[in-house]
């Protein structure tokens, strides 16, 4: 595993990425996405048995997240300006570089759970330069409940400051979430079935931290635009994506928000579509279904090895 930095599109920032690369030819890139609260480096059982198989991984820590930040407090804040196209402007870096690194290998994105929604957003503008798409653990929020929310963090905020971690906005956000598995006695439990894995996520001071009001907007923002039609509509009709799941996951209403999601692509034109729904929670690549997880996505990666 290689660490690299780049300068952010906020003007301030040196993003921190990681890069994993197969000892022969590469057969394609894959550039992960990673979701809310964690950071890049935690992919690295999945890329390394991608990297088994002729893939070079790559992936950046999100403003905010893992090694992206300046001082510990700035875990959860995005930017300033509370925009998400900064995000996605940083995945867009890290793109070009490894493209051009690559020298027109067959190019993939994965995003999950957030990174999903930031994902979705990308592939509507810069589709037309990938291979295919795999989007892991994502939901379908409607503008009302979304308006709603981003209404109220500003509320917040207004009185409390922007760099503010609101138990109430938390509770917002997630406070339904664990209440299937109330039986497993962690907060936390939502994520997977594997009691180990959720240990790992709660003992990781990368992993799990609150955001700040700033960074709940930011991530209202992202979803609010992945959602939105003119997004979904946007997407190349011939781009492969994949949609997977887990069944338990409440992010994505236990598999009906995704299925939903399908549907709305396939209704757009986007006809290269699959979906597959796994008995997991929310993150399947560290769940008891992993190996399934992983053996569907890299089959998805092979068959649609098209060069750009």
């Amino acid at each position: 595993m290689q660490d690299i930095f780049y300068s952010s599109n906020d003007g301030k920032t040196r993003i921190h990425a990681v890069v994993w690369r197969p000892a022969g030819a590469p057969r394609g890139i894959v550039q992960i996405v990673h979701g809310m609260s964690e950071y890049a480096a935690r992919y690295a059982p999945f890329a390394e048995f991608l990297v088994e198989n002729g893939y070079i991984v790559c992936a950046e820590d999100h403003l905010g997240h893992g090694k992206s930040i300046a001082q510990a407090d700035n875990l959860g804040w995005f930017n300033e300006e509370r925009d998400y196209e900064t995000v996605l402007e940083d995945i867009r870096v890290l793109h070009l570089t490894m493209k051009k690194e690559g020298e027109g290998l067959p190019y993939f994105m994965l995003g999950h759970s957030m990174g999903s929604f930031f994902c979705r957003c990308y592939i509507a503008r810069y589709g037309s330069e990938l291979s295919g798409a795999v989007v892991m653990g994502t939901g379908l929020k409607g503008g009302a409940l979304i308006n709603t929310a981003l209404a109220l963090t500003r509320l917040n905020a207004a009185f409390f400051g922007w760099k503010h971690k609101s138990k109430f906005v938390d509770k917002l956000a997630f406070g339904a979430y664990n209440k299937r598995f109330k039986a497993d006695n962690d907060p936390n439990a939502w994520l997977s079935q594997d009691s180990e894995n959720v240990k790992a996520y709660n003992v990781d001071d990368l992993c799990g931290f609150k955001f700040t009001d700033n960074g709940f907007y930011v991530l209202f923002s992202v979803i609010k635009a992945a959602c939105a039609s003119q997004t979904i509509k946007a997407v190349p009709e011939n781009l492969p994506v994949f949609f997977v799941a887990g069944k338990d996951d409440p992010v994505g209403g236990y598999g009906k928000e995704v299925q939903k999601v399908y549907e709305k692509f396939n209704a757009a034109g986007v006809k290269n579509s699959e979906i597959k729904l796994y008995d997991g929670r929310h993150e399947i690549l560290n769940d008891f279904c992993k190996d399934e997880v992983k053996a569907d996505i890299l089959a998805f990666f092979d068959k649609n090895s098209i060069r750009i």
